[in-house]
């Protein structure tokens, strides 16, 4: 049982094609606030509420699994650097993206929003830190999880050193041991679910603003630490991958309870005790059964991967201003519903893609300002 290490031949090629696949579902995600009934940045004329109930099944597990994915990453991009040079990379594809972000791609989103408030975009920045979002106009939008990200990395970076010792991995050999058994991994639960319990009585909403999020950046917090100590582990991957249709059972079983509880309870606040575990259970295990396929059809590489591994995070940071911007404007062509989605899902994808194929990669500012590395001219 050795814990996997960040050279190339080691790779795990299914965490970067479950990253890509993470990333393109956020994207078609807000393409879904458009349409669906709940409130978002900007609106189509007619909204459906069938897309409800498959967004907030999509909502209890992609953002949870990809904060997974990322403490893997973390753990590869880590390798052998000091801990000075591992923050300093951080702060150059976290927080440097980030604050850019906030000058270029969140204020273009915000104006759109109240676009009836001001007669410019330019007109827009004069009063860009004029209060915080909703009420006022500075915010960070979709750039939350690069916050998230960045700000984990912080705390995590005085542990770093113990985390790598022979001390820690011989304490962690002994739970792989028991984690390997069949749906031992529900073990996990016991941390997710008490720190819901605990901190959902002050902090119940999911704000994404972090002075009043503290619930759920510490339920990120441990999908990213079971991703750098555990799904680093060969045998407990190997385990994750035997045992995938144990775990997609129990998302299934945890699925169909979840959206039976209405009808089977009455009590509204034994309902949202129920609500909240069963979400959470659905988080973990649908994350873990993506794990186990994704480990047995995905561990390959291809020229693909590479290419849209590198292009994932650009189109991420590009893709919400997109959807916001052609959105305002498509929003009162009349087509049938099914229709305007293909139409937005086409035209954002491909203005995305342009922007990164023609401007983004070609120019090295531009590679760091969106998470790049640096070319050599």
């Amino acid at each position: 049982m050795e814990p996997i290490k960040s050279n190339k031949s080691s790779r795990q090629f299914y965490i970067d094609w479950l990253r890509i696949l993470l990333i393109f579902s956020v994207f078609l995600f807000h393409i879904g606030m458009y349409f669906n009934s709940w409130e978002w940045h900007v609106k189509n004329n007619i909204t459906v509420t069938w897309l409800n109930r498959l967004m907030w099944f999509l909502h209890l597990w992609r953002m949870p699994l990809l904060f997974l994915v990322s403490g893997v990453g973390t753990y590869y991009a880590l390798g052998h650097r000091t801990v000075k040079k591992y923050l300093n990379e951080r702060f150059t594809r976290l927080f440097i993206p980030f604050v850019v972000g906030i000058i270029t791609l969140v204020p273009v989103q915000v104006y759109i929003e109240k676009i009836e408030m001001y007669s410019s975009l330019g007109s827009f920045y004069l009063e860009m830190f004029n209060g915080v979002y909703p009420t006022g106009n500075f915010s960070w939008h979709h750039l939350w999880f690069i916050l998230y990200l960045f700000l984990i990395s912080l705390l995590i970076s005085p542990f770093l050193n113990y985390l790598r010792s022979d001390r820690f991995n011989t304490h962690r050999q002994r739970w792989i041991l028991l984690l390997q058994k069949p749906l031992a991994l529900n073990l996990y639960l016991v941390l997710l679910i008490g720190s819901q319990a605990i901190l959902r009585q002050w902090f119940p909403e999911s704000t994404h603003a972090l002075y009043n999020d503290w619930a759920y950046f510490i339920y990120y917090i441990l999908f990213f630490i079971a991703g750098f100590i555990l799904i680093t582990d060969r045998s407990l991957v190997k385990a994750i991958e035997n045992q995938r249709r144990l775990y997609l059972i129990e998302t299934v079983i945890a699925t169909i309870f979840l959206f039976s509880i209405s009808s089977l309870f009455t009590h509204q606040k034994l309902m949202d005790w129920l609500y909240g575990i069963t979400g959470i259970i659905i988080g973990w295990s649908c994350g873990l059964a993506a794990l186990g396929y994704s480990k047995k059809y995905f561990n390959k590489d291809s020229r693909w991967r590479k290419r849209l591994n590198e292009g994932i995070y650009p189109f991420y940071l590009l893709h919400q201003p997109v959807i916001i911007v052609l959105g305002y404007y498509l929003k009162n062509i009349e087509l049938p519903i099914i229709i305007k989605m293909l139409v937005l899902i086409l035209v954002s994808f491909v203005v995305v893609v342009l922007l990164y194929e023609l401007l983004i990669k070609r120019f090295n500012v531009l590679r760091v300002v969106f998470g790049m590395k640096k070319v050599k001219v």
